[in-house]
């Protein structure tokens, strides 16, 4: 472990007046401004949208700062095939804007969806709460007096200068950066790289050569086959492999997650980028001969299909998107080596698209395939169509008061504080590739299961006390480099947000540092009024909820695949029949919408039998299994019961019925979402 800290102490400042906002995107700033807010956000991430929008709603005065010109990080930047991992951990805001690009599409929730449509949505969230994001404004220093930041100031990023240099005080900072630079700046600590196992007692930290992203045995390392003295091949490194386990600084490679389109009318032609180099691909032509039956885009990439003909293209096997070890200087640069290696990756990603339309190493097969998509049009407009956004899957990483660990994605360890939940795999890209016996060998690939949804201690999102006392981090939060790998979901830091924005607004109030706030009253918020309106809530039944919930039959518990720790489900051979009763207590009569969740399950029924009752009113349902589409990266899809009028307390329910089904039967949760009035 390290610690990296950089203080700057500058000179008091005088009383700061609330002025608005300066410093907008492409508007020249011609003085400097001191600003103060009771709540500074850097960072217009998701996390960073969310945490605002939140902020101002509880009635505080908020300033959103973004070092570049984008608005919603990788949410908006290309990541549309969304890391879910389990939607029962994502609830509050995160579910909302999901729940609202759902209507977008016309389904009640969508975890796919076009960048352009994500920038939407979370744009609307600052138009509702009336924020103006300051972009193009970086952070150089932060002023503290203690423990407590009582300033921050900022720089131009496109033209630096002293004289429109601007300062920011606040009560309260958030920094929902991927980077964590306004942590690093206000003097907390934290770690770059991977914890060797010993450190937390974890067994999947550290040098970890596995089989995943995996290039084949046999592929020669070197720029002529079989004569080390004439040098590697461009993107493998000269490092040794060291014993699994062992710690070091280096970082899990970044890549774009790429949008393209194969609509023609909506096209521009991937082209021979002017700073391309087929060197940096001659392993990955090496890779194409050694496995000549592969001749699908899929057998090189993670094509995931977006809506509107568009994709998500992530990473896959031996050789892809991922800039494999080209990352390792980026947590801790300095500003303008950060921009040399964000463009380095886009040169390598652009190139490696134009190699697989037209190098004639590459099967015609794929070729003809890659050729087919282009950038598109209506995407990325201000930036050549191209993402702004970088996939910085992890750089900082706070050593705060709490760290999460393997422990706690395992459930051997769980805390009480949680503020949040997770629920993806351990997941890590490789870090580097190097020679192994000979042969070119990528390391650091990790993936394996989480035992599921898992809480997150609001301990992990604030520094220690002693090295300050205003700041919260719901991103580069404190975590281990393997326990890091699964909360790092995009849905995951915008629920984590909110209860940082929470508890900032709790800390003004009552005076305290962020440490010392009441986080059994931050629970119950988030708990109480999720979308910070007011509003009733939604209610929940789950499976495993037996107060509310009664089984009859044959039904056995299935630990993975559905929504929230488990789900039930009859055998295919089933003939006995039995049920699964859901009875909410319904806290306000009204109208309401009922969903059923159903998870995927080996030889599903034709046709499930529900029935509602709703008062005195009893309705029979019947469910096909063709009208239940799961997509995305779920096991399984809420399915549209009806809406229903429902008088309080408990005397509704809906009831899943195994009753001559002729296969298999799953009951797991039911939502009961009361309409606005």
């Amino acid at each position: 472990m390290r610690k990296r800290i950089a203080i700057t102490h500058l000179a008091c400042f005088a009383a700061f007046l609330f002025s608005g906002f300066r410093f907008q995107s492409g508007s020249p700033r011609t003085e400097a401004a001191a600003t103060q807010v009771d709540i500074c956000i850097y960072g217009a991430t998701s996390a960073g949208v969310i945490a605002a929008y939140t902020a101002k709603k509880m009635g505080k005065t908020v300033m959103l700062i973004e070092p570049g010109g984008h608005l919603g990080g990788m949410t908006s930047g290309g990541l549309g095939y969304t890391d879910i991992g389990n939607k029962y951990a994502i609830t509050g805001l995160s579910r909302d804007f999901y729940r609202r690009i759902g209507k977008h599409y016309g389904k009640f929730e969508q975890w796919t969806f076009e960048p352009r449509v994500a920038k939407q949505y979370l744009q609307q969230y600052l138009d509702e709460a009336g924020i103006k994001v300051v972009y193009q404004s970086r952070v150089i220093s932060a002023s503290k007096s203690g423990a407590e930041i009582k300033s921050i100031v900022l720089e131009n990023s496109i033209k630096p200068d002293t004289k429109t240099n601007q300062t920011v005080s606040a009560k309260v900072f958030l920094d929902c950066t991927y980077e964590g630079d306004l942590m690093a700046k206000a003097g907390v600590s934290y770690m770059v790289g991977r914890e060797a196992n010993s450190a937390y007692n974890e067994t999947i930290n550290g040098v970890q050569l596995m089989h995943g992203h995996q290039l084949p045995d046999g592929i020669d390392p070197y720029k002529t086959e079989g004569k080390p003295e004439s040098g590697l091949l461009w993107g493998v490194s000269p490092s040794k492999l060291e014993p699994n386990g062992t710690g070091d600084k280096k970082v899990q490679a970044y890549n774009y997650r790429i949008c393209l389109t194969s609509d023609p009318a909506n096209m521009v032609p991937i082209t021979q980028p002017a700073d391309y180099d087929p060197v940096r691909y001659e392993l990955l032509a090496r890779l194409i001969a050694k496995q000549p039956q592969r001749k699908t885009l899929n057998d090189y990439f993670i094509w995931s299909k977006m809506p509107n003909s568009k994709t998500d293209i992530n990473n896959r096997n031996g050789f892809s998107t991922d800039m494999i070890g080209m990352n390792h200087d980026y947590p801790d640069a300095d500003y303008k080596k950060r921009g040399e290696i964000v463009k380095a990756h886009e040169a390598y990603t652009k190139g490696l698209l134009y190699f697989f339309g037209h190098d004639a190493r590459v099967p015609a097969e794929l070729r003809e395939a890659m050729l087919k998509w282009g950038y598109p049009k209506d995407e990325y407009v201000e930036t050549g169509n191209w993402s702004p956004q970088l996939y910085i899957r992890e750089a900082r990483r706070m050593v705060g008061s709490y760290v999460m660990t393997q422990a706690h994605c395992d459930l051997k360890e769980v805390v009480t504080d949680g503020v949040g939940m997770a629920a993806y795999q351990m997941d890590s890209h490789n870090i580097q590739r190097i020679v192994v016996n000979g042969m070119a060998k990528n390391e650091g690939n990790v993936e394996v299961s989480a035992s599921g949804p898992y809480p997150i201690a609001y301990r992990s999102l604030v520094p220690k006390e002693k090295e300050c006392t205003n700041l919260l981090v719901p991103v580069c939060l404190s975590a281990t480099h393997i326990a890091y790998g699964s909360i790092r979901m995009e849905p995951v830091f915008m629920v984590l947000a909110q209860s940082s924005a929470i508890a900032a607004v709790m800390a003004i109030d009552s005076k305290k540092s962020v440490q010392q706030i009441d986080v059994a009253k931050l629970q119950a918020k988030l708990k109480t009024d999720p979308l910070v309106n007011g509003r009733t809530p939604e209610i929940l039944v789950d499976n495993e909820d037996s107060k509310h919930v009664s089984v009859k039959g044959s039904w056995e518990p299935v630990k993975k695949g559905g929504y929230g720790p488990s789900f039930l489900a009859t055998s295919e051979s089933d003939k006995k029949g039995g049920s699964v009763t859901f009875t909410p207590e319904i806290a306000a009569a009204g109208n309401y919408q009922i969903y059923a969740y159903f998870p995927k399950v080996a030889k599903p029924a034709s046709e499930i039998k529900l029935s509602v009752k709703a008062g005195s009113e009893v309705k029979a349902i019947s469910v096909l299994e063709k009208d239940i589409v799961v997509e995305g990266q779920t096991s399984g899809e809420w399915y549209h019961v009806g809406k229903f009028n429902l008088p309080k307390g408990n005397t509704s329910s809906v009831n899943i019925s195994s009753e001559g089904a002729s296969g298999a039967v799953a009951a797991d949760a039911v939502l009961f979402v009361p309409e606005s009035k």
